[in-house]
Formats: C-alpha cells, sequence, structure tokens
C-alpha cells in the first residue's frame, strides 16, 4: 500500500460548451445600472453596442484630438477633467471633438459625479446612436466598481451538463449519464436540508482564473424536473432555504452503472486522487457506482463531508494507510 495519495490524469469534461461572453450595453445597464447608479440621459439608442473590453476609459487625450492607441472598445467616462477642458473650448470646436469621439463607434459614455452632458452634445450622441449616462459617483470610484463588476461578466464561461448542489458549504457538481438518477439524487439531499443551485444543466463561471462559481441558467432556476412527477418549483416545496443562486465548485461526483466498471477500477481506498477539468482548473472527482440498494444521496453527502475534511488539512484514506504502515513495521521489527 501506498503511503502517500497518486494522482490520477486529469479527466477533462467532453461535454463542455464554451460560450464566448457577449456584453451589451443594455446588459450592462440592467445588470450593474442600480448598484452603480447609472441614470440614463436622452434618448434610449445605442443599447445594441458590444462592450468588448471589462474595463473603462478616460478619452481625455481623445478629445484634444490624439486617437493612436485610443481604447474604443471600451466603456468611456467623461469625468471633471474632461468635462472642464470641454467647457474650456468654443461651441463649434467643442462639438467637432465631440462628435469625433462618438464616430470612433464606442459603446457608450458615462458622466460622473452627476454631472449633465451640454445639450448640443447629447444631440451628437443621440445622433451617432451612442448612449449617454449620469452617475453621482466619483470618476476613480466608478472606475473601480464598474471595472469589478465587469470582469465577472467578461469571465469565461461554460455549460456542465450535471446538477449542482451546496452540501455543508461544499459545492457539489453531480454528473451521469441520463437517467442515472441524478435529479433523484438531487431531491434525497435536499431532503437532508441541503440546497439546490441547479439541476440537470449548470452554468460554471471561472473568476480570475483561481476559483470556479456555479449557477443556473435563468429560465430553469429554482426548478428541477424529476421523471415520473414533471416539473417542481423547488423553493415553493421545501422553502426558500433550499435553493442558492450560485456557489463555488469544489467537488465533481460522477454517477456511473455498476455494471459498466470494472472491480479493479473501483477506488476502495482513497489513495488515488483524480481531478476533473473545468475552464483550465482542476477539481477534485470521485466516481460513485449506481447500483439498486444503494443509498446514492448519502454517499454523495459523505463525499462532500471528507472533501471538507480534506480542506481542513485532514486525509482519512492517508491516515489509515500511515496507521496501517505502523502496525506493520511494529510487527517486523
Amino acid at each position: 500500500m501506498a503511503d502517500k495519495p497518486t494522482t490520477q490524469p486529469i479527466t477533462s469534461g467532453s461535454d463542455q460548451r464554451k460560450n464566448i461572453p457577449v456584453v451589451t450595453v443594455e446588459s450592462f445597464y440592467q445588470a450593474h445600472g442600480q448598484k452603480l447608479q447609472l441614470k440614463l440621459e436622452g434618448k434610449r439608442v445605442g443599447f445594441h453596442r458590444k462592450i468588448r473590453e471589462p474595463t473603462i476609459n478616460r478619452p481625455g487625450l481623445a478629445l484634444s484630438g490624439f486617437y493612436n492607441y485610443f481604447a474604443e472598445k471600451r466603456v468611456q467616462v467623461l469625468g471633471a477633467a474632461e468635462q472642464s477642458y470641454l467647457k474650456s473650448l468654443t461651441a463649434r470646436t467643442r462639438v467637432r471633438r465631440f462628435r469625433a469621439l462618438c464616430e470612433q463607434k464606442i459603446p457608450c459614455l458615462v458622466t460622473s459625479r452627476g454631472a449633465h452632458l451640454d445639450p448640443d452634445l447629447l444631440a451628437v450622441a443621440e445622433e451617432q446612436q451612442v448612449a449617454v449616462f449620469r452617475t453621482p459617483l466619483v470618476t476613480m470610484r466608478f472606475i473601480n466598481a464598474a471595472t469589478i463588476a465587469m470582469e465577472v461578466d467578461f469571465s469565461p464561461t461554460v455549460t456542465e451538463f450535471g446538477s449542482m448542489v451546496d452540501i455543508l458549504g461544499v459545492g457539489v457538481l453531480i454528473r451521469g449519464q441520463s437517467g442515472i438518477g441524478k435529479s433523484e439524487a438531487v431531491l434525497g439531499l435536499i431532503e437532508r436540508g441541503y440546497s439546490l443551485v441547479a439541476d440537470d444543466v449548470t452554468r460554471v463561471k471561472s473568476l480570475e482564473g483561481r476559483e470556479l462559481m456555479a449557477t443556473a441558467p435563468d429560465l430553469t432556476r429554482y426548478h428541477m424536473e424529476v421523471r415520473g412527477i414533471g416539473i417542481i418549483n423547488v423553493a415553493s416545496i421545501f422553502g426558500i432555504g433550499s435553493i442558492r443562486i450560485e456557489k463555488r465548485l469544489d467537488l465533481v461526483v460522477t454517477l456511473r452503472d455498476w455494471g459498466e466498471l470494472e472491480e479493479e477500477k473501483v477506488d476502495r481506498i482513497g489513495l488515488d486522487q483524480e481531478f476533473y477539468e473545468i475552464l483550465k482548473l482542476q477539481v477534485p472527482h470521485i466516481t460513485i457506482p449506481v447500483r439498486p440498494g444503494r443509498d446514492i444521496p448519502r454517499l454523495i453527502e459523505v463525499a462532500a463531508m471528507d472533501q471538507k475534511l480534506k480542506g481542513l488539512g485532514r486525509n482519512s484514506a492517508l491516515e489509515f494507510s500511515d496507521k496501517l504502515l505502523n502496525v506493520m513495521a511494529t510487527k517486523e521489527s
């Protein structure tokens, strides 16, 4: 018996579908408008435009006529300095410079500190189909808050075909072939007091390449499909505490039919650590054989508890291995 865990080859998800994030001015405004205290100035135009970079640009040099290396893919913010510079120009020059800025196909404009855009400039923005927003936040505070918000929007995302549950603070993704019993296992876990994150289809997002956050698609959130019963609303039946909007992914459990697994491939000790790769991040992975009479929800619950212990530095399999080796060494001596 080995005296330390070994690592199995990475198990890559073959059913992942990568989606390139598409953030429009409309989705940005709907998702973050309240938090950033954005108010629409003028007409609702240019909401279809795409924001292609998750950060903010201050177009001070652009307003002076310098467009080399201009970041036209970003949200543009006019702070006190930019507003003061525009007011220092003559009316004709101000309109010309502002028109040149809007012609760069920028996503949208935001004026900070609650400043209103001059009516003649607002007319130019509407003519060029550029949305203009106003926020009472100071410029740097808005830039920081908006950048953090967009980092999440632009995070790489995949769709995993599996159900996600929060078990004692451990986010568990339950995978398996159709009909293997994923939803029934999740239902059993919910009855034990744990929380549903997503059923059958789970959206997984990589946050800064360091952790994975899982959630349900908007259409199926709070709902489960139970064969023989149909679609149920989990929150309505089990209470609001039975659901979670999102949860960090800590463990992947794959359910497999006992007959499909060879006896020697079933891990009986737990020293061999497998991983499941999602968005270039490796998540601890275990395979649970399924056959009649096995309490699958209970096994998944124990697997989550064991994973939590490992996170605290306790590895039961390794401790047992060390104990056994000590007994063997004592007998030999």
